[in-house]
């Protein structure tokens, strides 16, 4: 018995050891990982400062004006085009005042350095350069506002290639392609300048008879394509663009005549502010059209942020899109925090809260809380984070055993959206701006979510009454127990203002592993010595209407041809899951009564059918061109039907209610059998799948007795337990969304254009 005893404690000793060294390598490599990104920061162009009235605290209501939809846009008076040589406009028409500190990124892109505008250190340095053009360490002014002056260059697609290059460089091998039956040499026109402070881009073929000053529109198809791109960002910079990567995205619609235009301003990456990426699309198609001439018709495309970029501006405002491919594509960026946020409340709670209960050892299990998926026997980079994290709380680490969407798709974008002292391009902003600007979100939009007299934006996310795990609990799934101690315990987000900086990344050296977290736990309000329920929090109530009322929402009323693409990712734990293809449709249904005019097409990769989606659309638009109500609904041709594909391309289904499923109440159609749909942590605790609700109505605790909600489970005996968990109430999701404006859709009583500073008179 003791030689037994003895293996065990040395192989303990063992185990510990090498766990400790895991971890103090581990802890090493990320250190060297921190340090080459912050070196690789300190060779860019870093913000000096900000003007002064950027930086102050102001206390501000939320926006309470009409909606996008009901009014219309302050005329432009910029004479378009812009002249070579010249900048474009970038002072706003109403998508507020310009915001600083503004990170340009001119040098990134192969633009060079942007106009010197101040002479204060006031926004990036800016260095007289030689006659080689390369810079040198005289600076020679600054610049706030990163201007540049409009140019035209010429690329190339190689043969054989989806290459494109410089002309310049050209070596005989350029493509040919061909164009109303002749064969011409595959050459793009692309102009790139600034409006509205981001790098905008215009890309056509080459005309037979074009100059520099003056492009010729004669391959051109007068279709025109808007590219949208996606990301998590949260403003203060302008972003990058890169010529061969937007030519190479949309080679297959240049070589069929496309004109492609796009800004930086429509990259989510860059910026979350909806009316922003509006209006500077809007200028964008005005200096295209200006240049080549009105188009047949405008089709967006583009993922993830940019898929819902098309949803909102084409609810918000008709003008810019005729007609629109969502990839990867939510419904909106506000509410998918709803369910976001849940993420590291629950993966902490799993983790280190209920270590003790092996249940949640089991990855799959998670899935009845969080919705999303979860599997076993997938790891990367972020399971050994995770178990770095759970060896330095005490516990015993998952040795990648598994992984959660929770954690694969929103670890560390979480606290980038949420918390004001973590961003990750820092290093990129003087240590004096670092502590003064609030990063987040909400930030960002501070004039449509008003601030508080701290100055910090009001945020809309909200978890008063939810019953995490309810259908589980209904299911037979998880005990009352386990449903009564995850409601107790799992708490929520400190306000802005008590948030501390990230332990993510930034490890700070080895004196400081004890404090590394990757679930933020330190901004986590949690159950304490003494506090047996963990405090909830109650979103701002002003902000959630001012969502709602500013068009960031998603209320699927849009009135054009959409033809929603992606590829089935469940899989591989991708955020880009397949129920927000659905939860858009259920918007559109509960705003028009069907979803006629939205068609969802899925495969698995390596196959898309894009260049399919544009051929139906073409059909489409020409068919709803020619009709005289132009109604999109009447218009849609025979072949355009909800589709799904196999990775090689094969049309395994298509037709009418081939994605019914749990999202409309109906056995899984043919589509849905072969793709399944998972949900989020809202939806599993009883929120409907249009996924719009950000504060629940609330029902006392014996009332949802009273009416079952519970099922087959008797919760009566522990009606004392749920009323002290919940001493407001619990949701009651049969009921719309407290936080929707009852006059939404009131229409102006005369005409009216956008503004920050409308009001809606109080109802008499």
């Amino acid at each position: 018995m003791h030689s037994v005893r003895r293996k065990l404690v040395g192989g303990a000793v063992v185990l510990i050891g090498l766990i400790g060294a895991s971890v103090l390598a581990f802890s090493l490599y990320l250190d060297h990982r921190y340090a080459r990104l912050q070196h690789s920061g300190d060779q860019l162009p870093q913000v000096i400062d900000a003007p002064a009235a950027s930086l102050e605290a102001d206390d501000h209501p939320a926006y309470g004006g009409y909606h996008p939809s009901l009014v219309g846009r302050p005329p432009d008076p910029y004479p378009y085009p812009i002249p070579l040589g010249e900048t474009g406009p970038h002072q706003s028409l109403y998508a507020g005042p310009l915001q600083y500190p503004f990170l340009c990124r001119t040098e990134e892109s192969g633009l060079g350095q942007p106009l010197v505008d101040n002479q204060q250190q006031l926004g990036i340095p800016v260095y007289a350069e030689d006659a080689n053009g390369h810079k040198t360490h005289q600076v020679i002014g600054y610049s706030k506002d990163c201007l540049l002056r409009t140019r035209v260059d010429y690329y190339y697609n190689r043969r054989g290639s989806d290459q494109f290059l410089p002309l310049a460089e050209a070596h005989g091998d350029i493509a040919t392609i061909d164009v109303q039956g002749q064969p011409i040499e595959f050459v793009v026109r692309v102009e790139t300048g600034t409006i509205n402070r981001f790098i905008y881009q215009l890309a056509a073929l080459r005309g037979p008879n074009e100059s520099l000053a003056q492009p010729d529109p004669g391959h051109w198809n007068q279709r025109l394509v808007y590219q949208f791109r996606g990301g998590v960002g949260i403003g203060k910079r302008q972003g990058k663009v890169s010529p061969a990567s937007l030519l190479g995205r949309r080679i297959d619609q240049l070589r069929d005549g496309y004109a492609v235009i796009y800004s930086s301003a429509n990259q989510t990456s860059n910026h979350y502010n909806l009316w922003l990426a509006e209006e500077t699309a809007l200028r964008v198609k005005r200096q295209f059209t200006a240049r080549y001439g009105e188009p047949l018709y405008t089709v967006g495309i583009g993922g993830s942020g940019g898929g819902l970029q098309q949803y909102l501006i084409a609810q918000n405002n008709p003008e810019l899109l005729d007609a629109a491919i969502p990839l990867y594509s939510f419904p909106d960026m506000v509410t998918q925090t709803i369910y976001a946020f849940d993420c590291d409340l629950l993966e902490y709670y799993f983790d280190i809260t209920a270590s003790a209960n092996d249940k949640w050892r089991e990855w799959e299990n998670r899935r009845l809380i969080e919705g999303l998926n979860a599997r076993s026997g997938i790891s990367n980079e972020r399971m050994w984070l995770l178990d770095l994290g759970m060896v330095l709380r005490g516990r015993w680490p998952h040795f990648s055993s598994g992984m959660s969407e929770c954690i694969n798709g929103w670890r560390g974008l979480l606290p980038l959206i949420n918390n004001p002292r973590y961003v990750h391009f820092a290093k990129r902003f003087s240590p004096q701006l670092r502590e003064q600007v609030k990063w987040t979100y909400w930030d960002d939009l501070r004039q449509i979510y008003g601030t508080d007299a701290q100055g910090y934006a009001h945020q809309t996310w909200d978890n008063i009454g939810v019953q995490y795990g309810l259908q589980a609990l209904q299911a037979g799934q998880i005990s009352a127990a386990e449903f009564l101690h995850l409601n107790a315990k799992v708490g929520s987000w400190k306000p802005p203002e008590m948030n501390r900086q990230e332990r993510f990344w930034k490890l700070g050296g080895i004196p400081d592993l004890t404090l590394f977290s990757p679930w933020s736990h330190h901004n986590i309000r949690r159950a304490t010595k003494g506090v047996e329920v963990a405090p909830r929090t109650a979103g701002d109530l002003a902000a959630m209407q001012a969502a709602y009322r500013s068009g960031q929402v998603f209320m699927g009323r849009i009135n054009i041809p959409v033809i929603d693409v992606r590829h089935y990712l469940e899989p591989e734990l991708n955020m880009h899951h397949s129920y927000a293809s659905f939860s858009s449709r259920l918007r559109m249904i509960n705003a028009a009564g069907h979803a006629d005019n939205q068609l969802i097409w899925m495969s698995r990769p390596p196959f898309s059918p894009v260049n399919e989606a544009f051929r139906v659309m073409e059909e489409w638009m020409l068919a709803l061109l020619a009709g005289a109500d132009r109604d999109p609904v009447k218009a849609r041709p025979a072949l355009a039907q909800d589709r799904c594909y196999d990775g090689q391309g094969k049309l395994l289904t298509s037709g009418s209610g081939v994605w019914d499923g749990a999202w409309n109440g109906r056995p899984d159609g043919a589509c849905m059998a072969i793709y399944p749909s998972f949900s989020d942590s809202r939806i599993v605790a009883g929120e409907p799948w249009s996924a719009d609700v950000f504060k629940c109505r609330l029902q006392s605790v014996e009332q949802a007795l009273a009416r079952g909600l519970y099922g087959p489970v008797d919760m009566a005996p522990y009606r004392q337990r749920l009323a002290a968990i919940f001493p407001d109430g619990v949701c009651d999701y049969a009921q719309p969304d407290s936080a929707l404006p009852a006059n939404l859709w009131q229409p102006p009583p005369q005409p009216m254009v956008l503004s920050l500073q409308q009001r809606i008179p109080a109802t008499p």
